[in-house]
């Protein structure tokens, strides 16, 4: 690198070596020995096309980023150039509770001084500790010249903005939503959103906004999301806790001037067995949604215990891609083959030890659009899973199978079970011997 008043250390006047290539050594770029150091004498870190440097740039840490900038005038230069703040992640830790880099807060004023109206792509990662979501709010609350069109709130480790102050949040968050008035995607799990923050973003956002992902905000009611269903006409994607989802809710979503809702993701959470009393929905409901939105995918993550799951699935569901984050019965399993025709991926992460094969079976015959399967801590018969796979054919692109799941029998080894699934699924197929979900 060539710094400010310094000879370069590579140029037109960098030593020359003096050792020639012998016959067998192979020469690289610049004529230099395959193995030892390139000194090519036209070479000079300062003069590298703009476009080059910004791309550099765009790999490094804030921190990085500025020293670099530090080492011409061309380099910070580059610094400066909009393109490269377009898209910009703060990392914000305390080195005592978190492997990430800490940011000097010093250098981030600088930045949201120069930069806060180049910045469009913005997303924060704070660890566990408060002091690191304060100053995510902190900097929030000084974008009032920003143009943000995305933004997301990471937590490596709960509960960071769980601990901030309600007022605190809401207070940092309204400064951008009134601000940037062209939000189109915003990611903010885990933190204390509320309703009156809901009515101000609606109130400045409404015609950009497409994703609203908010799983895990206890401050937010059905009544704040009826808001944003009933005003946000462009929204696709939305994704928050089953707690939040009602009958009324899936009828807003289902209005005549509402647009066509892409994805829905709900997330089925309980932390202690028995805690939370689950709802029904009513199959009026979901259907109302799916007559609106045919093509929408409605996505469910549980992580219940065996015993919550009483009102799911009792009767037909329109959902599409179930994930079940701890152990479930071979009843629910059962009830998903019978009442889930639109599923298209199951992932079962535990089961028990008791064979699902008719479970899976049943699954093929009614679920048409399945195309995708994982199975972790559960059993079925090398028999069974091959009857599955012959009934479901080639639809299935994607075939996730622990080794430990398959039981061989009087039929099938599991490496015959290995070739009569390759070629009943058109590829060579061979099962997992670790989870890739």
């Amino acid at each position: 690198m060539k710094r400010a008043g310094h000879t370069p250390v590579l140029g037109p006047e960098a030593p020359q070596t003096s050792q020639q290539p012998s016959k067998k050594q192979k020469t690289g770029f610049c004529g230099s020995v395959v193995g030892e150091p390139a000194l090519c004498p036209s070479m000079d870190w300062a003069n590298l096309p703009h476009h080059v440097i910004l791309r550099v740039f765009q790999f490094l840490t804030l921190v990085d980023r500025a020293r670099a900038s530090s080492v011409c005038r061309r380099w910070n230069e580059v610094f400066h150039i909009p393109d490269l703040w377009r898209r910009f992640e703060f990392e914000l830790s305390q080195p005592a509770t978190s492997y990430l880099k800490s940011t000097h807060p010093d250098l981030i004023q600088q930045i949201i001084k120069r930069h806060a109206d180049h910045l469009q792509y913005v997303s924060f990662k704070v660890d566990s500790s408060t002091e690191s979501a304060e100053a995510a709010c902190d900097i929030l609350s000084q974008l009032v010249n920003c143009s943000i069109k995305t933004l997301g709130l990471i937590s490596t480790a709960k509960p960071s903005f769980m601990n901030v102050s309600k007022a605190h949040f809401a207070s940092a968050l309204t400064v951008v939503f009134v601000n940037s008035k062209s939000l189109s995607s915003i990611k903010i799990d885990d933190t204390p959103l509320d309703d009156p923050s809901l009515k101000v973003l609606v109130a400045n956002n409404s015609d950009t906004l497409k994703l609203l992902k908010m799983s895990s905000c206890p401050h937010v009611s059905p009544a704040g999301i009826l808001c944003v269903a009933d005003q946000c006409h462009g929204l696709k994607e939305l994704a928050l806790n089953y707690y939040i989802l009602s009958d009324e809710l899936l009828l807003a979503l289902s209005s005549e001037k509402h647009v066509d809702l892409e994805h829905l993701r709900i997330d089925v959470v309980s932390e202690n067995p028995g805690q939370v009393e689950f709802h029904p929905i009513k199959k009026q409901s979901w259907d109302a949604l799916v007559r609106h939105s045919p093509k929408v995918n409605i996505v469910m993550y549980f992580f219940l215990y065996e015993e919550e799951f009483d009102v799911f699935f009792r009767e037909e569901t329109p959902v599409t891609h179930l994930y079940f984050g701890r152990a479930v019965s071979k009843a629910m399993l059962g009830r998903i083959g019978m009442n889930c025709p639109r599923l298209i991926e199951l992932v079962v992460c535990a089961n028990g030890l008791q064979p699902l094969d008719q479970e899976l079976i049943q699954i093929a015959q009614r679920c048409k659009n399945l195309t995708a399967m994982g199975l972790g801590e559960c059993e079925v018969t090398c028999r069974g899973f091959l009857e599955f796979v012959k009934m479901c054919g080639g639809r299935l692109s994607q075939l996730s199978i622990m080794e430990e799941v398959l039981i061989p029998d009087s039929d099938y080894s599991l490496d015959r079970l290995r070739v009569e699934v390759s070629k009943h699924l058109g590829r060579m197929w061979f099962p997992d011997m670790m989870p890739t979900w």
